[in-house]
This record gives structure tokens, sequence and C-alpha cells, in this order.
């Protein structure tokens, strides 16, 4: 069975000296950074070291994307010349690669008309799939109208924005996650349950804000199972009929979203997703290197999971090829 993972990250050290010169509130808006030892060795290495741990984990290509926080909390110029490096530098990894690997543009979101312009190179120049981002831009969220030139050329490339979890503000964190030691009060704030609210309200806020409506060929991918939304679409679809939005929240879901699995190896939120958005919108990832691959290796994850043969290769390889066959290059 072939196999992709489409939510795989790397970091480069331009990017990190970039991140070394941020001031607070920036660095604050980082979070921890780059993990220090063997994790953050393996983002760096997109070569040989990395084809081994996919062939370890039973997957055959990695989308590649930047690492957490992306660009998002650096100034605009130095981001603008960063994304055009990071994208020439991903194009090339893919090209030495083609088998093994292939590539999500990175953004300058603090100045997003050159943001739609690169996603524009990007895909029709060097290859790329579409972009990873996140939702917020320092206090800018992700709906904004600032972002819509974004939504526009996307939506008319018909080429994917993955949309990734990144930390709480300072303020959230202060309100919501503190109040422990420090290493629990920061899982609290990420993987425990922050980084995953804050993907899922983004999503929430682009319906809210009509981008859905304006751009119906945006695609929107969320990881995690859907960072939430999926477990909570009969009270959003409450919000929709008050907000007087054309569709519930289940339909925007649907029609504009794609899951992942993020490296949250569960068989009872794969079968949910697929009761929830149908197994034609769920993408495998196992997002390397914070997490390993499943025990037995892709294949066998989706092959235990109660599912019939198609679904499984839809989810492992499938959905993502017909999600690229799509973009208009």
């Amino acid at each position: 069975m072939r196999t992709i993972g489409t939510e795989e990250h790397f970091v480069t050290d331009e990017v990190v000296t970039a991140w070394s010169r941020l001031v607070s509130p920036a660095r604050e808006d980082w979070g921890p950074g780059v993990p220090p030892g063997e994790m953050g060795e393996r983002l760096r290495d997109v070569g040989e070291r990395r084809i081994a741990a996919m062939d370890e984990a039973g997957l055959d290509i990695q989308v590649i994307s930047l690492t957490s926080p992306g660009l998002h909390n650096l100034p605009a110029e130095e981001a603008c010349r960063l994304q055009v490096e990071t994208n020439d530098h991903i194009a090339e990894l893919v090209k030495a690669h083609p088998n093994r690997f292939q590539g999500f543009a990175t953004l300058a979101m603090p100045e997003p008309a050159a943001a739609a312009q690169e996603l524009e190179r990007a895909v029709t120049k060097l290859g790329l799939d579409g972009a990873l981002i996140f939702g917020r831009t320092g206090e800018r969220n992700l709906d904004h109208p600032d972002n819509w030139p974004l939504f526009e050329a996307a939506a008319a490339l018909r080429a994917p924005l993955y949309v990734h979890p990144q930390i709480p503000q300072a303020q959230v964190r202060d309100a919501l996650y503190a109040g422990f030691d420090d290493a629990v009060s920061n899982a609290f704030a990420t993987y425990g349950i922050g980084w995953h609210y804050e993907s899922g309200v983004q999503f929430l806020r682009l319906a809210l804000a009509g981008v859905f409506d304006r751009f119906p060929d945006l695609r929107v991918i969320l990881g995690h199972w859907g960072e939430v939304v999926l477990f909570y679409l009969d009270r959003t679809d409450g919000l929709a009929m008050q907000a007087k939005l054309p569709r519930p929240f289940s339909e925007y879901v649907r029609r504009n979203a794609y899951v992942t699995a993020g490296g949250v190896y569960s068989h009872r939120y794969l079968r949910w997703a697929v009761e929830v958005v149908g197994a034609e919108r769920i993408l495998f990832a196992t997002d390397y290197p914070y997490r390993p691959g499943p025990d037995g290796g892709v294949e066998r994850f989706l092959a235990t999971a109660g599912l019939d043969r198609a679904d499984q290769e839809r989810i492992a390889a499938g959905n993502w090829d017909a999600l690229v066959a799509g973009i208009r290059r």
C-alpha cells in the first residue's frame, strides 16, 4: 500500500537564526523553539537519516513543511526574504528525492499580499503542493480581511492550506493554562489541548467571517483528527444558525476541510472521522519528527482499523493524490 504523510516537519539554520534574534513579545509567541539534541538534529536533516525513519515507519512519501511557528512571528521584510529562500530549498529537496518528498510552501503571513504571490510562485513554478500556515500572525486572526488575498489565490489555484497548531497568546496561556509547574503549564497550553483549540477556533472563524462562502473552492487541512472541530459539530451548527450563515458548520467541514491523523494513532478517532466527514476527506500524517510512526507501520495501522481496503488506500495516499491532481498549475 502506498503511503503519504502530510504533516512532516523540518527547519533550516537560516530560519533558526532569524527566530533567535526575536525579542519579546514576538519571542513569547514562538514557544519553546527548536528542541535540543536529537530532535533538533532530526528537524534539520532532510536526507538519508529521515528516509531511513520513513522506511521504518512504512511511509513512502513525506510532504515536508517548515516547523512551527514558520515565519509568522518575524518582521515582514525578513519573512518575505525567507519565504523565497525556504521554498526554493524545499523545491530542491523534492527534486533531489522525487519519490520520497513532496512539499508545502511556507509563507510570509506578516505580509499577506506577498504571501499570496509566493503561493502562486511556489505552486506554478516550484511544483509545491499548497502551503502550511498557522492561525494567528501576531494579534491578527486568520480570518482578518488582510489575509483574504491569500485565500483568493489558494482558491484560484485549488491549492490546499494546512492550518497547523501554534502556541496560544501569552495572555491566553496566563488565563487558561498557567498555575502549574512550567513543564505542565507548557504541555497544557500546547500538545495537551491548547494547540488544538487554537487551530479549531481559527477554522470556525473562517466560516463565521464568510471566507468559505466567498471562496467555495478553498481547501483547508486540519491535523489531529480535525483539531476538536469534528467532535462538536452538533453544537457549532447552532452557532452557524445564530450567525445566519448560509450553511451549517458541518457542511463547511465536509466541503472545505480535510483532516489528518497528525501523529495521533487512534482507531477510535479514525472511525469517528470517517463517520463525520467520510473516508474521502481523511489524509495520513505522522507529525515527524515529533512523533514516531505507528506501531507496526502505517499500513498495519490502517489495516487493523476496521475499514475496507478501498478506504484504507484512500487514506494512505489516494485522497492526497486526488487533492494534488486538482491543483491548477
